[in-house]
């Protein structure tokens, strides 16, 4: 029997990552308390206590799976907060490594990191795993600390198998509003409330956005297509679709039937992303019948649940 833990399951991606298992002979481990990031010596003694409740369900004749898919830094984040998601990782890892059930059995642990982030500052026309990293922000630098501690972790205990999955430009319905990111649900909201969208990167950057569902069914297929082999693996998840902004602003027109009202400027952040970025992922297979969800669909669908938001809020 699998048994699947995601922590970060309220989020973009690790709600999606639930739906995505749920779809196969999955069982989920159901957190017992929420995280909250704002108490560290809280966080982590709840950490503790939820790996080992953690391994007291995993049954010893099958396997078991963690999802990373928490944090709460982004591109505009400070250095300290950056640093506090790299200790609580590091004692998940410390906690898993104490419990002799967890690491006596086949385990697999997926790890969320940042392809747009890490490759921000390379100069290939198309980025793919064997593009060497270049890291041009702290949070950039930060994510690849992540991605040596669990890797250092793996190669420590034969039984556990890593996929460190670099995910493009992530979108979807139910995008958190307090991060410095989303500019496809940012403009869905603004244009439904008439208000100004402020674009803060020329018209011609290329993106490549990926639904959540879609970036979930990916890395738990390429998950699962590993469980017969040990080690570490990289896999860029993406679209593969790339976009510029102004063709982004072109499909939101499209679909609303209205002209977004639109202020160029630049601010802190602007430098920090790379001007055109294309991916290709050529490791670590996946089920060819996986079907992206083209640009075009995806917008209509955060448009209609922004929409949906919208007027529940106003009545």
């Amino acid at each position: 029997m699998m048994i699947a833990w995601v922590i970060g399951g309220n989020g973009l991606l690790g709600s999606a990552l639930r739906l995505a298992l749920l779809k196969t002979e999955t069982t989920l481990y159901q957190q017992i308390e929420r995280f909250h990031w704002d108490n560290e010596s809280e966080l982590t003694l709840k950490m503790e206590s939820e790996v080992k409740a953690f391994a007291a369900a995993v049954n010893l004749k099958g396997s078991w799976e963690i999802y990373w898919a928490a944090g709460v830094g982004t591109m505009g984040s400070t250095e300290e907060k950056l640093a506090l998601e790299t200790r609580i990782l590091s004692k998940l890892l410390d906690f898993i490594q104490a419990e002799p059930r967890l690491v006596s059995i086949k385990g697999n642990l997926a790890f969320a990191s940042s392809a747009g982030a890490i490759y921000a500052g390379a100069t290939n026309d198309i980025i793919t795993e064997n593009t060497p990293v270049a890291p041009t922000t702290a949070y950039a630098h930060e994510k690849l600390k992540q991605e040596r501690l669990i890797s250092d972790f793996a190669m420590s205990h034969i039984s556990i198998t890593v996929l460190i999955a670099r995910i493009s430009t992530l979108y979807g319905m139910g995008q958190a509003k307090g991060k410095q990111q989303g500019l496809l649900v940012e403009i869905a909201r603004r244009i439904l409330r008439n208000q100004p969208i402020q674009i803060y990167v020329p018209f011609d950057t290329i993106r490549d956005y990926i639904t959540a569902n879609d970036a979930a069914a990916l890395i738990s297929n390429a998950l699962r297509g590993l469980k017969n082999k040990s080690g570490v693996f990289i896999k860029i998840i993406a679209s593969e679709q790339p976009t510029t902004i102004a063709e982004i602003i072109s499909i939101f027109k499209r679909i609303t039937r209205r002209n977004p009202r639109i202020i160029t400027s630049a601010n802190k952040l602007s430098n920090l992303y790379s001007r055109r970025i294309q991916f290709r992922s050529i490791e670590v297979p996946i089920d060819e019948k996986i079907v992206k969800t083209s640009l075009l669909i995806g917008i209509a669908q955060v448009v209609a649940a922004e929409r949906i938001s919208f007027e529940l809020n106003r009545g």
